[in-house]
This record gives C-alpha cells, sequence and structure tokens, in this order.
C-alpha cells in the first residue's frame, strides 16, 4: 500500500485546520470557535478510528497501522506555528486530548484492547494516578480505557465534573471525540463555515 496516510489524514489536511483557526477571532467560551476545536479534535479522531478499523478488517497489517499513526502523530503532535499565544494555548490543549487518542490506538494495535479493568475503572485508576502527580501512570490508565473503546465499550465522561482541570480533563476530551468517531466515523469538512 503506497501514500496511505493520504486516504487517512494528511499534512494539508492539519494545516488547512490550523489556518482556519489563524484567520479566525477565537474566544473559547464563544460557542462557534469551541465548536471549531472541537471539530479540529473530531476529524483527527476520526482518521485514527478509520486507521483501526481497517487494521480490525485486515486491511492494514499491525505495523501498517502502526506506521500510519505515527505518520499523523507526526503532523497533528509538531508544535503549532501561532504568533497569537493564545491561539497557540487552544491547539496545544486540542493536541494534548490527541494524545490520548493516538496512544489508546497504539495500545489496541499493538496488544489489543486493556483487559484489566473495566472503561471506568481505568478512568477512576487515572484519576487516582493524576491526583498524586503521577502522570505517565494516568496517561497509560487513560490509554487503557481508550484501548477499549474500539472493542464497543464507553466511557462516562460524567468523571470530568468531579475534576480539577488539567492532562486528564483534556485526554477524556480526546477518549470523547474517539467515541464519536467510532460511533459515527464521518468526515468533517476542514473547509465549511460556520453558518
Amino acid at each position: 500500500m503506497s501514500d496511505t496516510e493520504e486516504e487517512f489524514y494528511s499534512a494539508e489536511r492539519w494545516q488547512n485546520w490550523l489556518d482556519r483557526l489563524r484567520d479566525e477571532e477565537l474566544d473559547p467560551e464563544d460557542e462557534d470557535s469551541a465548536r471549531l476545536l472541537y471539530n479540529l479534535q473530531d476529524d483527527v479522531a476520526i482518521a485514527v478510528a478509520k486507521i483501526v478499523s481497517a487494521y480490525q478488517d485486515d486491511e492494514l497489517t499491525q505495523d501498517e497501522a502502526m506506521d500510519e499513526l505515527e505518520s499523523i502523530r507526526e503532523v497533528v503532535l509538531a508544535e503549532p506555528d501561532f504568533d497569537d499565544e493564545d491561539k497557540r494555548m487552544l491547539v496545544e490543549g486540542v493536541q494534548t486530548s490527541l494524545v490520548a487518542v493516538f496512544y489508546s490506538a497504539d495500545v489496541y494495535v499493538a496488544n489489543g484492547p486493556a483487559e484489566e479493568a473495566s472503561v471506568q475503572e481505568y478512568v477512576e485508576a487515572a484519576a487516582a494516578a493524576e491526583q498524586e502527580e503521577d502522570f505517565d501512570r494516568a496517561l497509560d490508565l487513560t490509554a487503557g480505557a481508550g484501548s477499549r473503546l474500539f472493542e464497543g465499550a464507553e466511557v462516562d465522561l460524567s468523571i470530568t465534573e468531579e475534576l480539577d482541570y488539567g492532562p486528564l480533563t483534556d485526554w477524556l476530551s480526546g477518549l470523547d471525540s474517539l467515541q464519536s468517531a467510532l460511533a459515527d466515523p464521518e468526515v468533517i469538512e476542514d473547509d465549511e463555515e460556520s453558518a
């Protein structure tokens, strides 16, 4: 399979989103701005879901799926080139959310779904690890939860109401995007104008 990254996600597609964000007046409290950021996040989550689905359907080998995930990750997690500090921080928040999406997919493709606990138990353990400032363990546990989504499990995000804002809230936002992408993997148009 050649140039498959174009099939799933391209650097140009990510750049189109960043260009659009650069041109917009962004206010995270504003519904349109928030929707634009969520659409950016969801668009990448859909690409990840499609890669894993292709792997599940034997259209990609394990190595090909890992390579696809890595090629998108390199594009999406590169430092955003924004002069506007606020916009850069907003994009970095989306990137933090997507770290959990990529890591969940890596865990699933490499080892299948993490099976030591339920999705909710993984999330609760991640919250406990974050409380202890063990962020690596918190991310590992979040990815364990995320890996189960590929097998149809669901995450209950009501726990985020009890959490102080931190990496875990961003990671869980990523799992929410992944869950949506797996339920309805429709492509989001990166040039679509908000009504």
